[in-house]
Formats: structure tokens, sequence, C-alpha cells
């Protein structure tokens, strides 16, 4: 579908708003003033010093079309979005719950709404200007509340850690990280872990030197518990040893998957010092499983969860995800249910993202209007269900691409909120990262924030591990550059 900009600049949120309502269409832009009406359909967008307008022109020739007179004080793009999001509500008769946001961090903005002018304010102008539905309004306003208690413990010198273990026992089809079956890369494992365990090394020597105050730790992936149990006392291990974890409030495992899971590995992680795992079945409906490429079943997950209980774990967290392929409604309602009848201490509800590299998308499925109703019945009933059971929203994130456009939320019980996962998501101060994959997000005093990329995939970490390391020296020079 062609997206013509006529006479602005305004290209990412105009392809972003139309993304949501047209997910599976190819998004072509164009700048001009004149539009090819053998091409249909056409979305279409205007702004000058006085006037936006926007709109779209159907296959049988019908305008959709809004306009909106503005002044020097106004915000011109706010105000085209806002022509063009009910140009694409009237053509395709849908609404969408985040109204014209399209960012990651609605609750970001929330919160600085709320802290220039008040939490009614922020709720108006989500309502009125920026056309977030009720419920998704009152979900926000939750999860700020809640989020807010987290990040004023962060203090100007606090940083967290994340270590990249990108190694899964197989790919899930709805996944795009960068992980490898163990399959194809076992014989990786044993230099990764090696170099792992010396950038690790390196990285808390600049840390020393720069006085930073460690938060929060969390081992990700890939699943790390496809590491030997042998391997995961090295590299915890390595960790305690090079870093100071006497101000650090929490430190997670991603667990993942259940057929990783054993006694021993998980005697490993806790005698570790790791106080939080996951364990993420994804549904508990055996079928799905299988659809979506996952090697066990939902009673092996009970089984690890009741394991994990048995080694003496006060935290364990379930992540799962709504609008799976073959998932019903009930299935889906089933899922939640198995879940809080297991009562761990955090339960976090993904919606299905239609990621570029996933095998999902390669193998052509897409999203309908069908889909994402049930999908967005789904998360409403997560969200009642878990209000109703004690549960609390402490964090939530969105993706391109989503299933019903809706959203990702972390829930868990009154103080078993995740640190880790509220400070990433706000941006609150520096992640520093080691391992494949992996991102460190500097974040400096007066809001600045820079990325060191590490290389993806292991092979690649271990054949150019040495650049690896030159660019974690940018740590030092980012905390001088900004008088840290």
């Amino acid at each position: 579908m062609l997206i013509y900009l006529n006479n602005h600049n305004y290209r990412y949120e105009t392809e972003n708003l139309c993304r949501a309502f047209f997910p599976n269409e190819k998004l072509e832009i164009i700048n001009s003033d004149s539009y090819n009406e053998d091409i249909l359909p056409y979305i279409f967008t205007y702004a000058d010093k006085s006037s936006v307008k926007a709109g779209i022109c159907s296959a049988d020739g019908n305008l959709f079309i809004y306009d909106n007179t503005i002044n020097e004080n106004d915000d011109a793009e706010l105000r085209l979005e806002q022509c063009l999001y009910r140009a694409l509500c009237d053509y395709t008769g849908i609404s969408q719950p985040w109204g014209i946001l399209t960012g990651v961090r609605p609750i970001k903005l929330f919160r600085k709404l709320s802290d220039e002018k008040g939490a009614d304010f922020a709720k108006q102008y989500f309502k009125e200007e920026l056309f977030v539905s009720e419920n998704k309004i009152k979900l926000a306003a939750l999860t700020e509340s809640h989020e807010r208690k987290i990040l004023n413990v962060s203090k100007d010198n606090s940083f967290s850690l994340y270590v990249s273990i990108p190694f899964c026992p197989t790919r899930c089809s709805y996944c795009s990280f960068v992980s490898q079956s163990i399959k194809q890369a076992k014989k990786l494992i044993t230099p990764y872990l090696e170099l792992l365990c010396d950038e690790i090394t390196q990285t808390a020597k600049i840390v020393k030197k720069l006085n930073l105050k460690l938060e929060s730790i969390y081992i990700g992936g890939g699943t790390p518990t496809t590491l030997e149990a042998h391997e995961l006392t090295k590299l915890i291990g390595c960790i305690r040893k090079n870093f100071d974890l006497s101000a650090c409030r929490e430190f997670t495992v991603e667990a993942g998957r259940p057929d990783t899971i054993t006694e021993e590995k998980l005697n490993a992680i806790i005698n570790g010092g790791a106080d939080r795992i996951s364990i993420n079945p994804q549904t508990m409906n055996d079928d799905v499983l299988k659809e979506i490429g996952r090697k066990h079943s939902a009673q092996q997950t009970v089984e690890a969860y009741n394991l994990a209980r048995k080694v003496g774990f006060s935290h364990i967290n379930t992540d799962v995800i709504a609008g799976l392929p073959t998932e019903s409604f009930e299935s889906f309602k089933s899922t939640i249910d198995a879940l809080i009848d297991l009562s761990p201490e955090s339960i976090t509800v993904h919606t299905l993202s239609m990621k570029r590299s996933s095998y999902l998308t390669a193998d052509g499925m897409r999203l309908y209007k069908k889909d994402a109703e049930i999908c967005s019945d789904m998360v409403e009933y997560s969200i009642n269900r878990l209000l109703e059971s004690g549960y609390h929203p402490y964090y939530l994130y969105r993706q391109s691409k989503m299933l019903g456009n809706l959203e990702n939320t972390g829930w868990c019980k009154p103080s078993k909120d995740c640190y880790y996962n509220v400070f990433i998501m706000d941006e609150t101060h520096s992640i520093i990262a080691c391992g494949a994959g992996a991102v460190t997000k500097l974040k400096a005093k007066n809001g600045v924030i820079e990325r060191i990329f590490n290389f993806k995939y292991p092979y690649e970490y271990i054949d150019r591990y040495n650049e690896q390391i030159e660019r974690k020296g940018r740590i030092e020079e980012f905390y001088e550059q900004y008088k840290m």
C-alpha cells in the first residue's frame, strides 16, 4: 500500500500508525504532492503552517478524509496523526485500544505527563488527544503507580547487569531472538562461556573504577538453563566473584523452557545466590505447545514449578502468550486459571507479535480482525482474573505487529515486582550487558542514551571477541564525557 507524504516529514509515526491498521501489508512511503490514481487503495497526508489533512482513497474510489486547522502553538504532527487515525478507523471499522500511540513505552509517557501536570491531566490527554481506550488508560495509570515505587530506588550511579546465553533446546515458531538450538551449536558453548566469563571480568573492572552501584542482575537468552549445572555454577560464580552484590536487590535467571530444568541446575542457581527464576510455559495446552515447536508438555511445566519450590525458590515468574496459533479463548482461559492455581509470584502476559524473522512470519501467518478480537478477549480476561487474584501490573510495553495492537504486561503479587524489568522498560539507568546479542544501554544524568552493541551470533562473538572488548571501553568514556 502506498502512503503519500505531502509537504511534511512526519514519516515515522505516520508509517507506524498505518502499520497498526494494516499489519499484513507492505507499506511504501512516497514523498509527493500528486497521487497515482491507478494504484488503489492509497493513504495520503498533508501539512502546512495552518492546516493538516489525512485520509485514504479506497479501491472503489471513495474518500475517507479528515482535516484540521492549526496555529503556531499546535503540535502539527499530533494533529495530522489524529486526522489519519480517524480516517483509518472509518475505512477499516477498527479502533485501536492504544489509539494513535505506537511507541514501545506508553507508561513512560503517562508518567511524564503526570509529573508535569498531574495524573488526571495524563488520563485526559490519553483519552482526548491520543484516543486511548478507557480500559487501557486504567491499566496505564495502575501500572505507572506501581512502577514509580521501583524507580525511586535508583540513584545517579546505579546500573543493572544483563548476561546473555543465546542457546535454546529448539527455536519456537514465534521467536526472533538471536538464539541457536543446542543441537546445532553445542560445540560453541564451552568457548563461548570462557569468553563470556572474561567479558564479565573485564566489564566488572570498568564498573569498579567508575564506582557504579549494581541494583539488579538478569541472566537471559535464549534459555540459560540449556547450560549444564556445572556451567551455570561457573557463570554465576564469575559474576559473584567480580561484581559487588552487596546492594543488589534482585538476581534473576531465565529458566524458561521447562524441559531444560533439573534439580541439579536449580540447586546451582539458588546456591549461587540467584533469587528469582522464570519458568515459561507460554500455554498450558499440549496441542498448542506442539504447534509452536516447544518440546515439552503442560505437565512438565507443573513438575518444573513444583521442583523449583522444593529446591527453595520464593520468587517464580511464569510467561504466557495470548493469541498463539490454534489457541482458543477457552484454552487461554484455562492457561491463566491453571497458572493462578499454581500461585507464582509473578505472571507476564504477552501478546503474540509477528516478528519479521520468526518462523510464523516466514510461513505466511497473517493477522486478521477476528483473531485480534479473540486475542483482545484473552487479554481482558487475564487482566480481570489477575486483578481479582491479588496481582497488580508493574510494567508494560508494546511491540510492532502485535495481534490486536495490544500490549505485554508483567503482573505480580505485592512486593514481588521485578526491578530489572521496570528499570529496562523505563530506561531508568544504565544497563550494562555481556554476551552475544546483548546491548549495553548507557544513560547520562541529562537523559542522553547511547548503545553499545555486542556481536549478535555466538560464532561471531567468539571469532571477534577482541573487538568486543575494545567496544566496552566506551563505557568509561561515556561516564567521563557526561561527568557522572
